[in-house]
């Protein structure tokens, strides 16, 4: 068997920039006219209390547009952008949809190609048997298509190292599935999940994003750049290993291609890839996936080095889900806001499945269901403060954080949903930055 083509290119001409890597990784044979296509991009979180370019944290609309264009010229018409965006009310999930679809320009798209645009939550979930009686719900309209069309940002992960071609099918799945893959099972734990995704889809093309691209993500917290990179094959496993060693991983070092490649039996360095177009080694840089903690991982590194005490937030595991985490970061702006360097009365707050509590601690701070679940009865705990739901409930994140002690704000809780728009603000202005990338005319 020959060598899997993974096609590098820089975005001078967008769409030209996109008919070439196809070309070049001979993806176009596998566009043939009267397919059902599923167009995945990756929108990781959407919101309709803010409008901003969610720049290297979502699929850039200008990517989206040049594939359908392209997909059309070699006489696919049949296309559906499927897409299951984490808002932090569920019940939301439809009209956040819409409102993202919208602002995306994907209904310029319907007009001017009849793609539609679904969000998978509103549509039939499929039970698949993923193998080691991992069963995972997969959405239907991507089972049932000839070929998904996998569209992912070039960025790192703080839980999965990258997240790139194969981790993007997680929002293929749905709810109860995404919160299984954040197993509490050292054995079966997210990593060993998500190198599972692809091996029931059907086809998969892949051109990952790399327009804007993303450290300490996957959201918006961390560093963005504008790297003007696009890569793309008709293997996954290829372009994943060559989209990691563009942000400056060795695929060695993603668990998840680890697991992938010991399950398919494939080398998990780049051997078995023939790099045509841009060489991957005058393109890398490095991209910091992990924030980075203390040396006990107590305490966020920046914490500890201003002198927070009488706190431990403890770093985050594989097991907090995607509802926990989207409230961390507001919940760590309005600790920060509150620190005033006076000692706290001895806090520790816990999150994901795993943690447990320190009986030397004074007050315990439970965020989220499962954490919960796991401490409600726990013999030891001083001072349980609980924050439950799932998502964490709002109100009872402001009760506990000031029966513990930390006076947080609670504007900055009630109004977390603008939090990505705060942060986001510092690229405006900025040319490198062109929020025409996330429209479609």
């Amino acid at each position: 068997m020959g060598k899997h083509l993974v096609a590098v290119g820089k975005v001078e001409k967008p769409l030209e920039s996109v008919q070439n890597v196809v070309r070049l990784c001979n993806g176009q044979a596998m566009f043939k006219k009267g397919l059902r296509v599923c167009i995945k991009p990756n929108i990781v979180f959407w919101s309709r209390t803010v409008d901003f370019p969610k720049y290297g944290v979502i699929t850039t609309s200008s990517i989206v547009s040049n594939m359908v264009h392209v997909l059309s010229e070699y006489g696919v018409d049949d296309i559906t952008i499927l897409e299951g965006s984490v808002t932090m009310d569920p019940r939301d999930s439809s009209e956040q949809a819409a409102h993202a679809f919208e602002s995306l320009g994907y209904t310029t798209l319907a007009k001017k190609y009849g793609v539609k645009a679904v969000n998978v939550f509103d549509r039939p979930f499929e039970t698949v048997d993923l193998g080691d009686g991992m069963m995972l719900n997969f959405s239907r309209d991507a089972l049932n298509c000839d070929l998904v069309v996998d569209l992912p940002v070039m960025k790192t992960h703080s839980q999965t190292g990258v997240s790139l071609g194969i981790k993007n099918l997680k929002g293929l799945i749905d709810q109860k599935s995404r919160k299984t893959c954040h197993s509490a099972d050292p054995e079966k734990d997210l990593h060993f999940w998500v190198a599972r995704l692809a091996d029931k889809m059907p086809p998969v093309f892949t051109l990952i994003d790399g327009i804007y691209t993303a450290e300490y993500g996957p959201n918006v917290d961390g560093r963005k750049h504008r790297s003007n990179i696009i890569a793309a094959s008709t293997d996954v496993f290829s372009v994943d290993k060559v989209g990691a060693t563009l942000l400056g991983h060795p695929p060695s070092d993603i668990p998840h291609l680890v697991h992938y490649a010991n399950n398919h039996g494939r080398p998990i360095d780049l051997s078995d890839v023939d790099v045509v177009g841009e060489p991957v080694e005058a393109l890398a840089k490095r991209h910091q996936a992990y924030f980075p903690y203390n040396e006990d991982a107590s305490l966020p590194l920046a914490w500890d080095k201003k002198g927070y005490k009488g706190i431990a937030y403890r770093k985050y595991d594989l097991s907090m889900c995607t509802y926990c985490s989207g409230v961390t970061g507001a919940i760590m702006a309005a600790i920060q806001a509150a620190w005033n360097g006076e000692p706290w009365d001895d806090v520790e707050i816990l999150s994901g499945k795993m943690m447990r509590a320190d009986p030397q601690k004074k007050h315990t701070i439970l965020l989220g269901k499962c954490m919960y679940q796991a401490h409600k009865n726990h013999p030891d705990i001083e001072r349980m403060h609980p924050i439950k739901g799932c998502p964490p409930k709002k109100d009872q994140i402001i009760t506990a954080f000031h029966e513990a002690g930390i006076m947080i704000d609670p504007n900055i809780i009630e109004n977390m949903e603008r939090l990505p728009g705060f942060l986001m603000k510092y690229y405006e202005g900025k040319p490198e930055f062109e929020p025409d990338h996330f429209t479609i005319k």
